[in-house]
């Protein structure tokens, strides 16, 4: 998410981008009187996570990791409750999962999993996300277009709108990784207790548009320091820029939840050890990252 991260709960127009890396599904229906799910979940094509479920009863029979089991058997209880196809008597299921990216990267392993999830069991994939993660839904729609989008959180509806945005300075643009995920769910019940207003609604709304419009790496620039200055002040946390960076010659926005995974900045003279030398060695130029 490029714009209107947090107020995109309460209707801000968010601009998104989709990555090169996702999750791939596999799945295997068989006629199985044991009504089994045998899970597995793979990393980078090495297994992390085995679960073997009953799902008549809705019990874990084995495991490698509880937590995460225990996360799979709720979403696979919800896809029961949803669907009137997956999950009857006399089936068992395989199914297996391959993220392609580290775990920590923050770039969607759990909407890709509820949006991969909800095709195969034909479903709606922004009511699964919604009972099981919360959050806007914009991730679910960007893995469903696979493409730049315009995104707008109504109260009872939602505005998708795909976008060419392929902006003529991208190759100007890095990301940056922080070195640690954030738990959006923490930034989010920040937002959530502060007061907001419909003129802020509009504010990021409106920054949002002139950002898709930027014809240079200027104009964009001033948007970027713009969009973190306002939502530092009604946040009442500091930018990205001045817990890390303050030395920093160009602007670097935060991406998503505040805090951790990816931030987006712009090349400078010995930008790479710039940022190496302040601990973070991970750099992604624009079009190695986005799709």
């Amino acid at each position: 998410m490029l714009t209107s991260e947090y107020v995109v709960l309460d209707g801000a127009l968010s601009l998104a981008i989709p990555t090169k890396w996702g999750q791939e599904f596999f799945f295997e229906e068989i006629s199985d009187d044991r009504s089994i799910v045998f899970w597995s979940a793979f990393h980078q094509d090495k297994l992390w996570l085995s679960i073997k479920i009953d799902y008549k009863n809705w019990q874990i029979f084995e495991t490698n990791n509880t937590d995460s089991a225990e996360f799979i058997l709720k979403i696979l209880k919800n896809i029961q409750e949803l669907s009137s196809q997956k999950f009857q008597d006399n089936r068992s299921y395989h199914i297996k999962t391959n993220l392609q990216f580290p775990s920590d990267y923050g770039l969607g392993s759990s909407s890709t999993l509820m949006n991969n999830l909800a095709e195969w069991a034909e479903i709606d994939a922004f009511v699964l996300n919604k009972n099981n993660l919360g959050g806007s839904g914009y991730d679910i729609a960007v893995a469903q277009k696979k493409a730049p989008i315009l995104y707008r959180n109504l109260e009872r509806s939602r505005e998708i709108e795909v976008i060419s945005f392929n902006p003529k300075f991208k190759e100007e643009l890095i990301f940056i990784h922080l070195n640690q995920k954030q738990d959006s769910r923490e930034g989010i019940q920040l937002y959530k207790s502060k007061t907001k207003s419909d003129a802020l609604i509009e504010e990021f709304s409106q920054l949002t548009i002139q950002v898709i419009s930027s014809k240079t790496l200027e104009e964009f620039s001033a948007l970027m320091e713009l969009h973190e200055s306002k939502l530092s002040k009604f946040l009442g946390l500091k930018t990205v820029k001045e817990k890390y960076f303050a030395d920093c010659p160009v602007f670097v926005k935060s991406l998503g939840a505040w805090g951790g995974d990816f931030v987006l900045s712009s090349k400078f003279s010995g930008f790479g050890d710039y940022f190496r030398e302040k601990g973070f060695s991970t750099i992604f130029a624009y079009d190695d990252l986005i799709l």
